[in-house]
């Protein structure tokens, strides 16, 4: 395959009117019923001859429809995932104040750098693989998956390298050298998830695209429990503290990645789209790279400035306590930004989706309805939390000094989960 074909079948493949991968009549009728590649909410949306304000219902409800069938599984998958690392948190924080403090620090200040990246790169998948879903080329879906497996993978081998420095970085930035010990402690652990991130969010991008959402939401689930029981008994009976906290961290999303994977391979939903490994996988990567780069730099940029916060946080007079507040202000504003992650990804299935069946309309119309949803949820949680102001942090920790400044933060809070709300919604249509 030479230079040109590969660029060709980056920029193209999934637009243009090329032949489409010959597939059954069960796999179109399926991809119909899911995606409204039927034209209908098209043919409502263009229907010029009713007004527009009585186009607007049928439509929104079309609309809402397929979304749902999209989001709600994605959200729950995000949440969850999030749900896994927070616990491993709490789990760190009932062990004293300096554990809270370094796992907040090692999770939000190290581990945050790694997740924002590799989602970000890993959304390539989730344009590429919608558009070319929606242009019926099953064939590349596999494709894709695999280039940005490779590629993720060659990243994390980098930031391995900032993993093993965490301690020497975190004091070079100010830190505590108390707490950036024991943070680099936690973060060791944390190494072998960099490596389970390169698989899965190419994985899960790839599923979506093909609204396959709900197994996900399965593994994750039970992954979720397992996880609890597992770190309860690593942490307080085996007595690994910090460190077992974060490997029982890592081996669960690895416990994800297997099975989606197995998933894959197994289901006859995926028979068409993965056809096995190819070394199709390591072509046209510069170009590959170029786009998973630019997906990467929006979420990025809304990933690390929780993460500059919290290493601010540690340089304050009373670092122990500024860590304790701030974190676990961020990791409430972490749940509604996980939420909108899962709109993020329903949007971008859906945008992804009717621009490959040609469907303009559909997918400007798309993008209005998920944005209104999302601001909706987020304003409602944002009340939520300054409702509860007083005792949210006792879920985390039981010092009263902490409670104490954590209410002094919920009004900045609720701000930032509304802003939240919306953000990664819009952004995660910028680079369709």
């Amino acid at each position: 395959m030479d230079s040109t074909s590969v660029h060709k079948d980056i920029d193209e493949p999934l637009l243009v009117s090329n032949e489409p991968s010959p597939e059954p009549p069960s796999c179109t009728q399926s991809f119909s019923s899911k995606h409204g590649s039927d034209g209908e909410l098209e043919r409502i949306l263009s229907n010029t001859s009713v007004p527009f304000a009585k186009r607007l219902g049928p439509a929104t409800w079309v609309e809402l429809k397929l979304l749902f069938h999209l989001a709600a599984p994605a959200v729950i998958v995000y949440l969850i995932n999030y749900v896994m690392s927070m616990s491993t948190q709490i789990f760190s924080g009932h062990l004293g104040n300096l554990e809270l403090a370094a796992a907040s620090l090692g999770n939000t200040g190290i581990q945050v750098f790694a997740y924002g990246l590799m989602l970000g790169m890993g959304s390539a998948v989730e344009t590429l693989c919608g558009q070319a879903y929606g242009a019926k080329k099953f064939d590349m879906l596999g494709i894709y998956l695999q280039r940005s497996t490779v590629l993720l993978t060659l990243a994390g081998i980098i930031l391995t390298i900032i993993y093993i420095f965490s301690e020497p970085i975190l004091i070079f930035l100010g830190e505590s050298p108390r707490i950036a010990s024991a943070a680099a402690l936690f973060v060791y652990g944390l190494i072998p998830q960099i490596f389970a991130y390169a698989v899965n969010f190419p994985i899960q991008k790839f599923l979506q695209a093909q609204s396959i959402v709900a197994p996900s939401a399965y593994i994750s689930t039970a992954t979720l429990l397992v996880h609890l029981v597992l770190s309860y008994f690593v942490v307080y009976e085996v007595g690994l503290g910090l460190l077992g906290a974060s490997l029982v961290l890592s081996v669960s999303w690895w416990i994800i990645v297997i099975a989606q994977f197995v998933y894959i391979v197994k289901s006859e939903k995926c028979k068409h789209t993965w056809r096995g490994f190819s070394f199709q996988a390591f072509s046209g990567l510069p170009e590959f790279f170029k786009l998973s780069a630019a997906s990467a730099v929006m979420l990025c940029l809304e990933t690390w400035y929780f993460q500059i916060l919290v290493l601010l946080a540690g340089l304050l007079p009373h670092p122990e306590l500024a860590l304790d507040s701030l974190s676990i202000c961020t990791t409430v504003s972490g749940w509604v930004f996980m939420i909108s992650v899962g709109f993020n990804a329903a949007a971008s299935v859906r945008v992804s989706n009717e621009l490959g069946a040609r469907n303009p309309k559909s997918a400007s119309f798309s993008v209005v309805v998920v944005t209104l949803i999302s601001f909706i949820i987020s304003v409602i949680v944002a009340l939520v939390v300054l409702a509860i102001r007083d005792v949210i942090s006792y879920a985390f920790t039981d010092g009263e000094e902490v409670a104490a400044a954590v209410s002094d933060l919920c009004p900045l809070l609720a701000l930032s989960i509304i802003l939240n709300g919306i953000q990664p919604v819009l952004s995660g249509n910028i680079f369709i």
